[in-house]
């Protein structure tokens, strides 16, 4: 990969990681659920008004509105409010093994040793966090993990989906998602007036960043080196987002860096990798 593009892949990484961070602060000056709508309208109104959906697509980004709008995103800003940074990041990273596994289940995909064992160290390092004292309470843990799940069942929907473009996809699943997050943020979250007004620029920064930064810009520029290089050269990047996380959650907001984290991160990590990237191929013979 061109160095140009090496560094605008990891440009996206920091811009994911820093995302967690961000998220972490907006929740603490803004409602969740309300914090979660407004990125949603965001989002509609810089994209819907440029893009255009068949009707084929439609019925599956009504779907992909619950499941990846309505459930990953508001559960990990839920999470979020009530974990570390860090150890958040890496909670949410458990979609790619339940991604695998349900795969395995509902497309009947292969499931050889290499990536049994990756799912077995990515399991091993949840549960070596689980011992930790980093780790949320039962709730905040569960959320966290229910929203890697719903991510994961999310990647499963897209690849039987017709082919949608990625800001088609961003754009309409957030205005599907509107009336469903706001639906909760009236039904679980109070004085919504009252929250709006005393919002200071660290909740609106995260509306504008969870919005702009992280879902149109660094979306449209991860897509675009898709295209222009092998997804086995592009998708490893992604295994420095938790890394980078977990630093920035010590270095920016304070959070602890024991020795659970560090076994666990590193397991969920190698797991990851192992699932991620290409094996080995065997060099053929000659006849």
């Amino acid at each position: 990969m061109p160095l140009r593009d090496l560094l605008l892949g990891l440009l996206v990484i920091v811009i994911w990681a820093f995302n967690i961070i961000v998220i972490k602060v907006g929740v603490d000056d803004m409602p969740p659920l309300m914090l979660m709508t407004l990125r949603f309208m965001l989002v509609a109104v810089l994209v819907v008004p440029f893009t255009r959906v068949t009707r084929r697509q439609l019925p599956w980004l009504l779907v992909l509105s619950v499941t990846f709008g309505g459930l990953h995103f508001p559960l990990l800003f839920l999470g979020l409010g009530q974990a570390e940074a860090g150890t958040g990041a890496l909670l949410v990273q458990m979609g790619t093994p339940f991604a695998t596994l349900l795969a395995a289940v509902f497309l009947k995909e292969r499931l050889d040793l290499r990536r049994l064992l990756g799912l077995l160290l990515a399991f091993a390092g949840a549960v070596v966090l689980a011992g930790g004292p980093a780790l949320p309470n039962v709730t905040a843990t569960l959320t966290l993990l229910t929203s890697a799940l719903a991510w994961a069942v999310s990647t499963l929907i897209i690849k039987r989906a017709p082919a949608i473009s990625p800001l088609t996809l961003a754009g309409w699943i957030a205005l599907f998602a509107i009336p469903q997050v706001a639906l909760g943020s009236w039904l679980f979250e109070t004085q919504h007036l009252e929250a709006l007004r005393r919002a200071g620029w660290i909740g609106w920064g995260a509306v504008f960043y969870t919005a702009v930064m992280s879902s149109i810009i660094a979306y449209g520029l991860w897509y675009a080196l898709l295209r222009r290089h092998p997804v086995n050269r592009v998708v490893p990047l992604t295994l420095l987002m938790p890394v980078i996380a977990v630093f920035l959650g010590v270095w920016l907001l304070g959070d602890g860096l024991d020795s659970h984290k560090l076994l666990g991160g590193a397991l969920v990590i190698a797991g990851l990798a192992v699932i991620n990237l290409p094996g080995r191929r065997r060099a053929r013979t000659a006849p």
